[in-house]
């Protein structure tokens, strides 16, 4: 075997077990002050019909195709969308709430890559305010801990969470 061969291979079985050796999980949180009151903030985000009123990624696509079904709002409430690239097409549905404190929901991305992740908003009273916490945590399956060696997930979806709570902030502000 020529020692070029045994290099490519020590180095390929290096990557291996590097990436194996990253997080299995990943998380995104973001948070914001809002001068509300939690029973404010909760309905636009209990409610996937209130999202077009702050979601960062409902202007990316004019042509955006909306399903809503299952409960009106809360626990069972369901929203499908499919779009451009830059939106893709998935599946959300709320899990469980804690009225006015937090919403869980289930968030399960078709395209443009196959991804199931648990987001929750915190919403905690401070004073007159609130501080809302917006947070997204999923699996790092091998192909996820190899592609964040080459892309920063927090980053990435970190720019649109903030966009979303500063759109959260004026809509509950009005």
């Amino acid at each position: 075997m020529s020692t070029f061969l045994i290099v490519v291979v020590v180095a390929v079985v290096a990557l291996v077990l590097f990436v194996a050796s990253r997080p299995a999980t990943f998380e995104v949180r973001r948070s914001a002050i809002i001068n509300a009151p939690p029973a404010k903030i909760f309905p636009l985000l209990n409610d996937f019909r209130e999202w077009t009123a702050w979601s960062p990624w409902e202007k990316l696509d004019p042509a955006l195709i909306r399903t809503h079904s299952g409960a009106a709002n809360g626990p069972g409430a369901v929203y499908e969308w499919a779009g451009n690239k830059k939106v893709g097409k998935g599946r959300m549905e709320i899990t469980s709430t804690t009225p006015p404190t937090k919403v869980v929901i289930d968030l399960h991305f078709l395209a443009p890559f196959e991804a199931r992740n648990v987001t929750e908003f915190i919403l905690e009273p401070m004073g007159t305010g609130t501080n809302l916490v917006w947070k997204m945590v999923g699996a790092n399956s091998f192909m996820g801990k190899l592609m964040s060696l080459f892309m920063n997930m927090d980053k990435m979806i970190g720019k649109d969470f903030e966009s979303g709570l500063a759109n959260l902030k004026s809509a509950a502000e009005r």
